[in-house]
Parts: C-alpha cells; structure tokens; sequence
C-alpha cells in the first residue's frame, strides 16, 4: 500500500536521518537521494535498509526490483510526501537509507589525507571524491570538520563514501597511527607560505596530508604532529585557496610524482 503521510513512521526516519547527526550515529545510518547516487552505491554491492520511491521511470523501477530481490524493505510513496522530505530543490522521486560503510584499511598505508577542520559540507563533499578518484587509502576527519555523512556532503561526494576508507578520529588517535604505523607515514601539512614548494617536497615517500580549514588553516595539534610544512606557489594576488581545490592540487602532485 502506498505511503500518504508525512507523519509515517518510516518517512519521518528520513527526515530525522536528514536532519541530525546525532540520529545518523546513534542509527549508523545516512540518506541516499537520487537515481545516480543509489545506483553508484548499488554498483559497489551495498544495498538500501529502505528504498522510497514515487518515480516509475524505468531506472528507478529497475533499482527498485534490485533492491526487492536483494531483501531490501521497499515502499511506495505519495509524490508530495516524498517530496516533503528531499533535502534537494527538486526530488528525483528515489530515496534510500544505507548503513553507514566501515571499509578496510590497508595494513601499510602509504597515501593518506587527514583533514583538520574543515567545516563547508561542499568542500568536503569534493574532497572526499577527488582523493576516491586519485587513489587516497584513508581519510580521517579530526574533531571539527564537517559531518561527513550529512546530506551536502553526500551529494557533492558522488559515491565516493562507498570506496574511500573514512575514519573520524581525535588527535590522541591520530598520535597513535603515527607511532604504530607498520611504515614510518611523513606527515606534510599545507600552509599558505611555509616550508618547501609541493612541486619540490617528496610525496613519493609514504605520506599523511594535512588540509586545514577554510578559516584558519591547521590546528597547533596538526603543527605539532607534522614533521614538515610545504604550500602550493602562487603567481598572482590571491593570498590562499580554499581546501578543496588545495587538496586537490596536493592530491594529484602526489600522483604526477609517483606516477614519472
């Protein structure tokens, strides 16, 4: 029977889920909207808990069945209802709550990003999908940075939390990976101006990247833990990037070295 009721059990899930983080962690779950972005997660063999829909075009109805044939719960919704919760300005009529990934980490990673409060959703959306992209092993997130699983970020990721391993981890931790690491990482933090240019420093070696926040740059606990700084050259007046486009250049320095 089809959902009527913004006031369904199972609808309201979706928005609490949507709106709060605290219901993302205590459930251990996050929202998916979208054909593309379940269809990218289905791709990597993670199915839905929940699977909304009030589309009945063929992608839709295709991952529907998937999902049914998968043991998926699968629920037909009224087009206002489901409309009333999308965090998106217009609803594709497709949306799934999917447990939150925990992925392996490789036992001796070797290309590692952390991120050190980083706070705009957008920008850690895009992050996350350019170190998917390049080949990043792990990204932690320090205290401070943006909800990773919050819906912004999801949407800008494009999948990418279905590939990455993420971890969400405090200084003490981070300390911690460093010391028992089963190969010495070189931890490289970004400035504005400090130490070596990226294009001299060695990102070939097993490396951590620190990206600091949009504000206010790394943390004194990210100083204090790296063993060097380096920056990005710049030829004209503009005194700082913001973190996305920062990590991305990094990233994919890291790759042009270890790829010639």
């Amino acid at each position: 029977m089809m959902i009527q009721s913004v006031q369904n059990p199972k609808i309201q899930r979706v928005r609490a889920l949507l709106g709060k983080h605290k219901e993302r962690m205590e459930q251990k779950c996050f929202v998916l909207e979208g054909v593309r972005l379940i269809e990218e997660a289905m791709l990597t063999g993670v199915q839905p808990d929940l699977l909304l829909f009030s589309s009945e075009s063929t992608r839709t109805l295709a991952l529907v069945e998937k999902a049914k044939g998968c043991g998926s719960e699968t629920e037909e919704v009224k087009p206002s209802v489901l409309e009333s919760v999308s965090d998106t300005q217009t609803s594709q009529g497709l949306v799934g709550i999917f447990r939150i990934p925990s992925l392996p980490v490789p036992a001796s990673p070797d290309f590692v990003l952390i991120l050190d409060g980083v706070s705009d959703p957008g920008n850690l959306g895009t992050i996350l999908r350019t170190a998917s992209a390049a080949g990043v092993q792990l990204m932690i997130l320090t205290p401070g940075t943006a909800d990773v699983f919050a819906p912004k970020v999801v949407r800008s990721a494009m999948g990418a939390h279905f590939y990455l391993p993420i971890r969400l981890l405090d200084w003490t931790e981070i300390n911690a990976l460093k010391q028992n690491a089963n190969q010495q990482l070189h931890f490289l933090a970004s400035t504005m101006t400090g130490g070596k240019s990226c294009w001299e420093s060695d990102l070939k070696r097993p490396i951590a990247i620190l990206i600091g926040s949009e504000a206010s740059g790394i943390s004194s606990q990210a100083a204090q833990l790296s063993d060097e700084q380096i920056h990005i050259p710049m030829q004209g007046k503009i005194e700082s990037l913001n973190a996305s486009t920062a990590a991305s250049i990094l990233i994919f320095e890291a790759i042009r070295q270890r790829t010639t």
